[in-house]
């Protein structure tokens, strides 16, 4: 037997409102910058250009990966009052909002990734609006302070975050005043276009294609070329399997150049307490938590229709004394059915191999796969219980 006929596609419900977790710039500036960027045609590109949108892209991108997410967002590495202030400058020079607004978004999205209430997931939204259609959405987008407690108690950066696109407008007017206009659109307009798309892949892409090395209880996906354009952030499935690493890129030949420079930096103790991800976590030994085993259960079990199954054991069922038997105890002991059903040889029901064939399509191989398919069998005997029994009298 196949899993066919039991197979669902989960639907978000429509009433439940997406929260708002954007970490990127409001609509209108962000259109603008867009259709500043075909002035290209009135000022020429020149190889001079090239290189400064090239550079620029690369040093606001380590503003954004180290500063925005690693530092604010996750707290991966320690560093001074100067240098923090100095991080939140670069990172916000790329025009996505401040930093203390950015890292609450981002928490956010770490709690609720690529649930109902994860606004840009592929898996609920679509790709495409996933990208960059939430860009259009009214959602609020009010700095909660109280999310992120740690760094709003210095005056600075909530100064700087409240002046979310000064560091950017300063870079601008510095890069016209020595490179003219064509080095402010091919150089800074052109690379803060090529950050925002860069930084949205992560959204995206990173949760569509790519491999997933690590059971997460999300789609996020381990992308090599991501990687390589985002200076590390594209070992996306290893970031959400370790949110409090520094490094992200965790074997060898994953590039991952935010990560190289910041241990450089440490060398220099300009950062400091850089944390590396667990031995065992990298060879993927380490078992999963309860609760994570309980949530990539019921997302097994989500993919099966109960329904479907409840229908085709009334039939099978349909005159049998065995029925009575089971009613019976049920009216004594619903826990106790729950475990009667389990033993019993039942037509129908998605055996352990059929379960644990489905959990490796889904999730990656781990320790704690077998823990995952028999809580997933435990839940679908639940199910099908409150289904079909009657609730005991007083209930």
């Amino acid at each position: 037997m196949t899993l066919d006929r039991y197979t669902v596609t989960p639907t978000p419900s429509a009433d439940d409102e997406p929260h708002d977790d954007i970490v990127y710039p409001s609509p209108i500036p962000f259109v603008l910058v867009h259709v500043a960027a075909l002035a290209a045609i009135l000022t020429g590109v020149t190889v001079q250009a090239l290189v400064i949108c090239l550079v620029l892209y690369f040093v606001r991108m380590f503003g954004v990966t180290a500063g925005y997410h690693r530092y604010f967002a996750h707290r991966s590495f320690k560093t001074s009052r100067v240098v923090q202030f100095l991080l939140a400058w670069l990172a916000q020079s790329s025009a996505q909002r401040g930093a203390l607004w950015w890292a609450t978004k981002h928490r956010h999205h770490h709690r609720h990734s690529d649930t109902d209430f994860d606004v840009h997931s592929p898996r609920h939204h679509g790709f495409w609006y996933a990208h960059v259609g939430w860009i259009f959405q009214s959602n609020a987008r009010e700095t909660d302070y109280d999310a992120i407690r740690d760094f709003a108690r210095y005056p600075d950066l909530v100064w700087l975050n409240r002046n979310r696109y000064l560091p950017a407008i300063v870079l601008g007017v510095a890069t016209w005043f020595f490179f003219g206009w064509t080095g402010l659109v091919v150089g800074f307009i052109w690379s803060t276009v090529l950050l925002y798309h860069g930084t949205f892949f992560i959204n995206s892409l990173a949760h569509v294609h790519g491999s997933k090395r690590y059971i997460t209880g999300d789609d996020s996906r381990n992308n090599w070329w991501l990687a390589i354009i985002t200076m590390g952030e594209g070992w996306h499935n290893n970031h959400h399997a370790c949110m409090a690493s520094t490094r992200q890129g965790f074997r060898w030949f994953e590039w991952d150049p935010t990560y190289y420079i910041l241990k450089v930096l440490s060398w220099a103790r300009i950062v400091s307490d850089i944390n590396e991800p667990p031995a065992a976590l990298v060879r993927n030994e380490r078992k999963l938590g309860r609760g994570m085993v309980e949530k990539v259960a019921r997302q097994l079990t989500a993919t099966l229709s109960v329904e479907r199954m409840v229908e085709d054991l009334r039939v099978a069922w349909e005159n049998t004394p065995t029925w009575d038997e089971v009613c019976e105890r049920a009216r004594i002991a619903r826990s106790e059915a729950v475990a009667m059903l389990s033993e019993m040889q039942l037509p129908h029901i998605p055996s352990t191999d059929e379960l644990r064939q489905r959990a490796q399509e889904m999730f990656a191989n781990a320790p704690s796969l077998d823990e995952i398919v028999a809580r997933a069998r435990e839940l679908i005997f639940e199910a099908i219980t409150a289904e079909m029994l009657p609730a005991p009298s007083g209930a």
